[in-house]
């Protein structure tokens, strides 16, 4: 993953509750199994006045004149309900978006957040609408107001790893326990007779 350290971005105003992630990427947009192609169907059911040909909705704030280019998108309470599709941050991502600032997230969506370099930071959105924003995440600003975020996220974040990569940081330590484990208990570690 990249490294998440500093964001200076417009932030586009999606302020309504309850935006769930088959709003966010309906299923009939999922057309692959991977991370890619995900980005024209992001909102589809909202951002188009007709979806199947795409024409665009000029009162859907992604398609704002503004929007172009900004990796910020403010929500409203409770952003990413719904099922636990990974496609909703990954669509999100392939747009462009880099982080969310919402009132509440839902937590499976949270977690896909952060296990995919996105950073969701829960803050009183609606201030902040059409502003060139600024997020630090050393500092765990937004604009010089500070947000929450657990140590253990904030570092997979700064660092640009992964849950596994994390875990691998901890290589000498898990070898370490396995081999005073495996002498404490070798009868555990014992081949299976063929």
């Amino acid at each position: 993953m990249t490294p998440f350290t500093t964001l200076t971005s417009i932030a586009i105003p999606l302020l309504r509750d309850n935006v769930d992630t088959d709003t966010i990427i309906p299923s009939r947009e999922m057309r692959s199994t991977g991370r890619t192609g995900l980005a024209a169907g992001l909102f589809a059911p909202w951002r188009y006045l007709d979806v199947d040909s795409r024409l665009p909705d000029p009162d859907f704030p992604i398609n704002d004149p503004r929007a172009a280019g900004a990796q910020i998108l403010l929500g409203g309470d409770n952003f990413g309900c719904g099922s636990s599709r990974e496609h909703a941050v990954w669509a999100l991502a392939e747009w462009g978006i880099n982080a969310v600032i919402a009132a509440s997230f839902a937590p499976i969506f949270k977690a896909n957040c952060l296990r995919n370099g996105l950073l969701p930071i829960e803050f009183p959105p609606a201030a902040f609408a059409w502003r060139e924003l600024s997020i630090d995440l050393a500092a765990q600003t937004v604009n010089g107001h500070h947000f929450a975020i657990d140590p253990e996220t904030k570092t997979m974040l700064l660092e640009g790893l992964d849950v596994i990569a994390l875990t691998l940081q901890s290589h000498a330590v898990i070898d370490a326990w396995e081999a005073a484990d495996r002498k404490a208990r070798p009868w555990v570690y014992l081949e299976p007779h063929a």
